[in-house]
Order: structure tokens, then sequence, then C-alpha cells
């Protein structure tokens, strides 16, 4: 694998290559500061689709983006998640009157800031849902079953469709049905002769020479199994289709395929294969499908669709069209439609690229962020007894910076003490600046939300998006009965089990696993059903002090090597439960002074 390249790191890259991108279709425009590329003919009236994700996997976002395919396209930094704000300026950018879905791939950071996007679009008015796009088999049920299977090229048939069907008027429901649907019905695998090497860091491994790697990933995750010597394509081809067709593999039998079922095949290049060896391993495919599966593809796409850098990999994805039509009663001729339909979207093959023109009024672009008016709407409440709270709150967390950082020391990267000092520091700032003086509920929930996302990370991540759907929550209670909500313990309670709930659809975390969540379950559970604030902080701290010891299950402190028991047992606590669980005392204190 080559480990040379023009750029000598990836800084300023990603936006210089969507520049290129948007120069050379004048249908697209750019909004260079979030990274976010944005169709300028999207109808507002129709649904909204949205994708997006870490770079590196060009043309993967932006470039299906296009009338019949995405409307926005959201591009994080190199295989990293897009923050939430640009998130949301796609949506600012692309909003609709019909329903807008976010369609990502099930990684964790994805799952994560969409999720918060999601939650802040729906406190707006928005009708939003997450459409998780998970293909892969080579990993099976049981090593998924924590964290889901992980998205891969398949991907496309879900944009593909889903944007077909609201470029065609399809309804909110309606897109969101067919585009489960596909998903559920896409298998992918994929294998490559090595890892990709990321401009301007060091090439952490190099599969062997005479090895190939089954199951490889699209970040430089290990591969299934490594294979020596590597054997004739034929054998390759045979063992990559075997995880996706077996039906007696009950680990990854994912997807039924039948007798004379009409199937699609994807060919997806990683990035670093020729077209030559491309062009005939796709060959090769369509024969042992026909000889060992009796499969003939109805229709064959062959391209880079999504890509690892510079990767010398490949995979293979499979749509069941007629699994689709039996779970949607959708045809099997308009699935098709939809599948061939045209579309402006540049990267997708054998497009017709028709001159784009552009409607003479268009609605303009929402403005991120609520204006001076917008933000005072709402009910009010004692300042004095907010403002209280949150500097109790913070300066209790910020006195235990000490001991946060201690534990994460010795469990992680030793983190986590500087960023909650530092989201801490943020509120007090805003609270100095009279954040609480007007009383205005939602005005001071959406700026220490803003705050809580400022640390980064998984932590702020999991707290933001409560934080978010809480608000949200007590916005939508607030909108059914203006005249007769009350900011009392019984709403407040209410919005946070739902909180909880939303949560839960963003992450696979549960109590138990060592993790911030075994703070917020047991608070969040038990305010809901006692209603008694007191006795909730009281279940947040057990639930804390509970990890010490714990083995981790999820999160990044699950991925180091196992310890033996009586590490474990010296284990300190959770060093981010610990925060929100010190935090939440603070808070209880404060509204009691």
């Amino acid at each position: 694998m080559s480990t040379k390249h023009f750029f000598n790191s990836t800084e300023g890259v990603v936006v210089l290559g969507l520049e290129s991108l948007v120069a050379r279709n004048n249908h697209l425009a750019l909004d260079a500061p979030s990274k976010v590329v944005y169709s300028k003919t999207h109808d507002h009236s129709k649904v909204t689709v949205i994708s997006g994700g870490g770079s590196g996997h060009e043309p993967a976002w932006s470039g299906y983006v296009g009338d019949g395919m995405l409307a926005a396209a959201v591009n994080g930094d190199v295989f990293a998640s897009p923050a939430t704000k640009q998130i949301m300026a796609a949506i600012d950018h692309v909003p609709s009157d019909a329903g807008i879905i976010l369609c990502i791939t099930n990684y964790t950071g994805d799952n994560l800031h969409f999720g918060l996007a999601r939650e802040k679009a729906a406190g707006m008015g928005h009708k939003v849902a997450i459409l998780r796009m998970t293909d892969d088999v080579a990993l099976g049920r049981r090593q998924t079953e924590n964290t889901g299977r992980r998205g891969l090229a398949a991907n496309m048939f879900v944009l593909k469709l889903c944007g077909s069907a609201a470029e065609d008027g399809y309804g909110f429901e309606k897109c969101i049905k067919i585009g489960e649907s596909v998903n559920a019905n896409a298998v992918t695998v994929g294998s490559s002769l090595d890892h990709c090497h990321i401009p301007g860091r060091e090439h952490h491994r190099s599969v062997p020479e005479d090895v190939y790697v089954l199951g490889m990933g699209i970040h430089n995750e290990p591969g299934l199994h490594e294979k020596s010597p590597v054997p004739p394509v034929e054998e390759i081809v045979a063992d990559m289709l075997k995880y996706c067709l077996d039906p007696d593999d009950k680990d990854r039998a994912f997807v039924e395929f039948k007798a004379d079922d009409v199937v699609c095949l994807l060919i997806n290049n990683f990035g670093g294969m020729s077209n030559f060896e491309l062009e005939a391993l796709t060959t090769v495919t369509r024969k042992v499908l026909d000889k060992q599966w009796h499969i003939t593809p109805t229709r064959i796409l062959v391209s880079c669709f999504e890509t690892s850098l510079n990767a010398p990999g490949w995979s293979i994805s499979l749509l069941n069209v007629s699994g689709i039509e039996r779970e949607t009663t959708t045809s099997i001729h308009t699935l098709l439609h939809l599948l061939d339909r045209d579309t402006t979207a540049p990267a997708w093959p054998r497009n017709g690229y028709k001159h784009a023109k552009i409607p003479k009024q268009r609605a303009a672009a929402q403005a991120h962020g609520l204006s001076d008016p917008e933000a005072q709407k709402g009910p009010k409440v004692d300042p004095k007894i907010m403002e209280s709270a949150l500097r109790s709150a913070c300066k209790e967390a910020i006195k235990a910076e000490p001991d946060i950082t201690k534990w994460d020391i010795q469990m992680g990267d030793g983190d986590c003490g500087e960023a909650v000092e530092g989201m801490c520091k943020g509120i007090l700032q805003k609270l100095d600046a009279g954040l609480c003086k007007d009383g205005a509920l939602f005005h001071v929930l959406d700026e220490v939300e803003s705050a809580v996302e400022e640390i980064g990370g998984t932590l702020g991540a999991i707290i933001a998006i409560v934080s978010a759907s809480f608000t949200s929550n007590l916005r939508l209670a607030y909108a059914k009965d203006e005249g007769g909500f009350q900011m009392d313990v019984k709403s407040a309670s209410a919005a946070a089990g739902q909180a909880l709930k939303n949560l839960m659809g963003y992450t696979s975390a549960k109590q138990g696993g060592r993790t911030v969540m075994d703070t917020l379950i047991p608070f969040c559970e038990t305010f809901e059903r006692d209603g008694d604030l007191s006795k909730a902080v009281a279940a947040a701290e057990k639930g804390a002090r509970s990890t010490s010891g714990m083995e981790a299950k999820f999160g990044r402190a699950s991925y180091v090597g196992e310890q033996s028991a009586e590490a474990r047992e010296d284990a300190p606590p959770d060093p981010g439960a610990m925060a929100a669980a010190i935090f939440l005392r603070g808070l209880l204190e404060g509204l009691g002074k």
C-alpha cells in the first residue's frame, strides 16, 4: 500500500474537494463552514432526504446530492462523524413541508450527532425521522448484538430508492417504509488486500503480501479474518457470496432469498482498485451467482460508490427486490422504476445529466438559531432559582475535576475532567452575561444544551441528546396547552422519562455497561415514576457508584484488552457517570437554596 500523497495532511482538503464538486454541477451549492452540499433545486413540498458521515468515502455522500436522490449531504472530517451543528445547517438549507429523513450509517458518532440533530429539529417543529442503514454481514448477530450491523455500500440502494420516491411525490411514511424495507433486504460483504492510508498519519499496519482480508470495513477496522495464501478469485468470490446468501448460517442469514426472486447486484470499489480488476471481478461474481446460487441479477451497478480513501479492496452488495415487494406491497415494476429513475446526483452511474433549471421563486434557506423574540417564547420561571441551581451544579462539577480526571486517566485518555470543567465554565459565562435574567425557560435550556455540546465525544453527545429531548418534550407539552402549562415536577418528570426513551433509540448502551447511562437511566426512571427529584438524584448517585469495578461493555473503554478480575475490582468509577451524578446533586442543592 502506497503511503505517498500529494497532500501532506488532510487539513483543508475536504472543503477543496467539495468546492470542485459544486463548481462542476450547477444545481449544487456549498455551505463551506458547515461542509454541507445541498441542492438548489430541491422542492420544499417534497420529502427531504439527507445523509452524511465522515469524509474519505467519496463520492459518498455529497456526490449523491441532486433531484431524485439526496437533498443535502453533511461531511465530517476524515472518518469522523459530522457535528450536530453541521447537520442542523443542512436541515436549514433544505427544509420540507412533507418531512425530513436522516439516512445514517450505523456508527456511534453518526447515531449520536444525527440523533441530537433529530431531537433539535423535532423541537423546532419539523417532522423528522432517522433511517439507519445496516447491511454488513461479515459481523454476525453475536458480534453486533449491542451495536447493530455496520452500514456499507448497500446504503446506496436506500438513498436511491428513498430519494426517488421522495422526488416522485411519495408521502413521508411511505418513503420511510420503502427505505427501511430496502435496508432490511440488502446485504454487503467486503474484502481487501490492505488497509487504506490517511495523508499525514503513520500507517498503523500493512497486511502481509500473500494475505487478503475478508469482512473488511471502510474505516481501517480489522476484518473478520485474514487468509493466506491468497486463493484464486473464484474462491474469494464464492466465500464472500456464502456470507451473503447461505441460509444455514444462522448468525448471518439476515435476508431470505427465494427461488426466482428479483435481485440487484452492486459492486463497490474501496478506492484503490483498478477498473481493470473491478470489472473482471464483477464478471466472476455474476458467474458464481449463477452457478452456485442460480441468481441472475436484474440490475448490475459497478462503481466507486462508498470508498475508503485508497484501500485496495471491494465489496459485493445484493438487494432482494422481491423481498421489498412482499413487505411493502410496492410492485417490483415500481421499485425498479425508482432504482432506474433519472437523477441529477453527479456520482450515480448511468445518468443523463440534464441542465438544471432553478425555480424562479425559491424559499430562502432558514437561518439556524432563534431570533430574540423567538428565544423568549414559552413559560417563565423564577430567574433566581434557576440561576442558583445552574451555578451550584457547575461549581460542584468544577470542584470535582481533579477526581474525574484521575478516574479517567486510570481507564481512558484523561480528558473527561477537562471537558466537563470547560462545559461548566461555559455555562457560568452565560450566567454571568445574564442568561437567566428574563426567566425564559426554553431559552435557558437551549443555551445550556449548547454548552453541553461543546464537550464533544460520546459523553457530550449523550448528555446533549437528553437535554435537547427534555426541552423538546417540554416545548411540545407547552404548545398543546399554552394557557394551562405549568413548569413543575409533573411536567419535568414526564419530559425526563420521554427524553430517556428517545436517547435509547440512538445508543445501545444500557445500565450495567460502565457508562454515563448508569447514572442517567436510574435518574430518569425514578424521576418519571416517583416525581421526586431528591429520590432521582439519590438513584443517579447509586448508579454512578456501582460502576466501580464494573466491566466496560460499551464505548471506547470496552475496546481495551481484557483485564483480570482483580484489576477490575480495583477499577475506579466511570468518570462520565460520576460527573453527571455530581452535576445533578449540585442542581438539587441549588434548587433548595
